[in-house]
């Protein structure tokens, strides 16, 4: 994810953030006024942002100050200018418990807002730090675009407010929120990290004009959403600015494919990777010693395997113990001169590809553009949403804002850096939801009425989808002999011998979503409508560039059999180019014979697939249409985790 969240609480507003994050993660010297321990550290200086700035008599885009961020988050949740409210009182003859009370937003509280953390994808702050000035500005200007979209998110359709016994009340502020943002520039590694700081407050004013809290819970659950968001609306913003377009990336085998801006090198991303390597050395430690954990009896404390749940929380350990301290802040000007520098000569990338590191992305784009239409098909899209997220999710039961996060990251990997209309996420979903899920909420609580909390699951059955592969049980080797009894405490494990995973689950979602796509099409896809050119390019949207068969020279014969003569073997030494290429464009140098046999490969299996569905479809529409039991609807109830199986949601 590129937006992290974390709590604010009154105390740590003095501890960490006015003396650190305000001013660039540098350590601000004692007695420095803000401004200019901002202009010593070469940051920018804190602005405001939301629609709730006009009741507290602020400006979007005016300068934050000391003495608000500590009225507003340090003193419990107090009014920007309470100082001078409470002064202003007190000068007029008000007891002081009255002028203290004028300046408190509502009851005071520990939990005083949550800092988001908005950073774009490595390959957007790469162009922004090796590019000239006119890239770095468009950059900034769409980063801060979509930081302000995905706050106008939140305040519609996020946030909330809680009132009344317990709670049981909610409403949306509808004055909006007040958040402050603070830019910067370089990571902890002092490699280039674009990233703005997000300190949203808590406290929101109601109808009736009394102040009350944000439910922080809500904008936690809501993360991953407002990250696909983020990432959606930021590539878009770049790519359409600068004629670019994205890709998909494998970064990690069997994992979801990360969208970056195509033409720029992987190794650049490396050269970034400083602290990601760390953390993986740290990772791997830390698996073994999880698989090896005994407790006083000699058994086994978890699994001989490494779920996804463990992996994400050894990950967080790994990188809490890697953390190095933070460095001196520069200014930008001498940060990006020493990164171009650090670049030309560790990174292993040609000097003249770092120097035109924008031109070589255009070309890229102008070969994608060409060969992907930016066709989104909302039906199809549905049922890729729905099967992921069903599959990626334990126990196959999700809530809307599941189904939103996948409709906003398969949008992503469709458009390829276009822009889309409004709303097309919300129609997907509202597709996702209508045709393939079921509602099987219990609601026990006024909560558990609300939209956002109905309780989905898919309408499939989990054996109608592919099975899960089993982890792989560790053989004993020579080094590792099994105890003789269970009391007896299990050997090391060997320091070369890898560790077994439990493999990701997106593998398999996207095979799920593949065999419930090919079902519908068989059945009904090809009674609605002729679309056969949106499911096409719909499809091929989301395939690598070298892999996409050319269209049909005349649609009404594409139910015509196989030409003959036509090659059936498919060249194994251009598909192992594309197997290990990591990005789209990197697998460019296959020959043009190549090539052209991989695409008469993918056409003959596409024309065979639409003769056979074009067959069943004339044959189902001869047929009398068979009427629906009721039975059929009935949600399929997965089985609850056994004892040694925790929900590993994986949104």
């Amino acid at each position: 994810m590129t937006v992290d969240i974390r709590v604010i609480r009154a105390g740590q507003m003095y501890r960490y953030y006015l003396r650190e994050t305000v001013v660039g993660d540098g350590r601000r010297p004692a007695r420095t006024p803000l401004r200019a321990a901002q202009e010593q550290a070469g940051v920018p200086a804190g602005r405001w942002m939301g629609r709730g700035l006009a009741v507290l008599g602020l400006a979007p885009g005016e300068e934050v100050t000391e003495a608000q961020l500590r009225n507003l988050f340090g003193e419990r949740g107090r009014h920007p200018y309470a100082d001078w409210i409470e002064a202003d009182l007190l000068a007029k003859g008000a007891s002081p418990k009255k002028a203290f009370k004028a300046g408190a937003l509502g009851r005071r509280v520990m939990v005083t807002g949550v800092d988001f953390v908005f950073r774009p994808q490595p390959t957007i702050y790469l162009l922004w730090a090796l590019g000239d000035e006119e890239t770095r500005r468009v950059i900034e200007a769409a980063h801060e675009r979509a930081i302000e979209r995905v706050l106008e998110w939140i305040e519609d359709e996020v946030a909330v407010i809680r009132y009344g016994k317990d709670g049981i009340y909610r409403v949306r502020p509808p004055g909006g929120l007040v958040a402050a943002r603070f830019r910067h520039y370089e990571a902890r590694s002092g490699m280039p990290l674009l990233h703005d700081h997000l300190l949203l407050s808590v406290k929101g004013q109601r109808l009736d004009g009394k102040w009350g809290s944000i439910h922080t819970l809500a904008l936690h659950e809501n993360t991953v959403a407002a990250s696909a968001l983020y990432n959606e609306i930021v590539a878009a913003e770049v790519c359409e600015a600068l004629g670019l377009a994205t890709e998909p990336r494998i970064v990690t085998a069997g994992r979801r494919p990360v969208m970056e801006i195509a033409g720029v090198p992987h190794e650049l991303i490396r050269w970034t990777a400083r602290r990601s390597d760390q953390i993986a050395a740290c990772l791997e430690d830390l698996e073994h010693e999880y698989v090896t954990a005994v407790d006083d009896d000699g058994e086994l404390k978890f699994l001989p395997v490494v779920s996804e749940r463990a992996r994400a929380k050894l990950n967080g350990m790994a990188a809490r113990k890697t953390r190095p301290p933070k460095r001196k802040t520069r200014p930008l000007a001498q940060l990006r001169k020493e990164w171009k520098e650090s670049a030309i000569r560790t990174s292993g990338v040609a000097v003249d590809i770092i120097n035109s590191l924008l031109e070589y992305a255009r070309a890229a784009a102008v070969a994608i553009r060409a060969r992907v239409a930016a066709v989104v098909d909302i039906a199809l899209a549905a049922v890729d949403v729905a099967a992921t997220v069903f599959v990626m999710n334990e126990g196959g039961r999700f809530h809307r804002r599941h189904l939103l996060a996948e409709a906003r990251r398969h949008l992503a990997l469709v458009l390829r850096g276009r822009r889309r209309d409004p709303g097309l996420d919300d129609q997907i979903v509202a597709a996702a939801i209508s045709t393939h899920c079921l509602d099987i909420s219990e609601p026990k609580t006024v909560r558990g009425l609300e939209a956002d909390y109905r309780l989905y699951t898919a309408r499939w059955a989990l054996s109608d989808l592919p099975a899960r592969r089993r982890p792989p049980t560790p053989a004993p080797g020579p080094d590792r002999q099994p105890p003789a009894d269970p009391g007896e405490p299990a050997a090391p494990w060997p320091p070369g011998e890898e560790v077994p995973r439990i493999p990701p689950q997106y593998e398999r979602a996207v095979r799920a979503g593949a065999v419930v796509r090919e079902q519908l099409r068989t059945t009904t896809a090809t009674r609605v409508r002729g679309r056969a050119y949106d499911v096409v390019a719909h499809q091929q949207a989301a395939m690598p560039e070298q892999l996409l068969a050319p269209e049909p020279a005349d649609p009404e014969h594409d139910d015509q059999e196989q030409e003959p003569g036509r090659r059936e073997a498919m060249d194994l030494t251009a598909l192992r180019a594309l197997r290990e290429s990591r990005t789209d464009v990197e697998a460019l140098d296959l020959t043009a014979e190549r090539l052209h046999h991989l695409g008469e490969v993918f056409t003959a299996a596409a024309d065979r697939a639409r003769t056979t569905s074009n067959r069943y479809a004339r044959r189902d529409d001869a047929e009398n249409p068979h009427p629906m039991r009721e039975d059929d609807q009935q949600a399929h109830r997965p089985q609850q985790p056994g004892p040694h199986r925790g929900r590993e949601a994986g949104h």
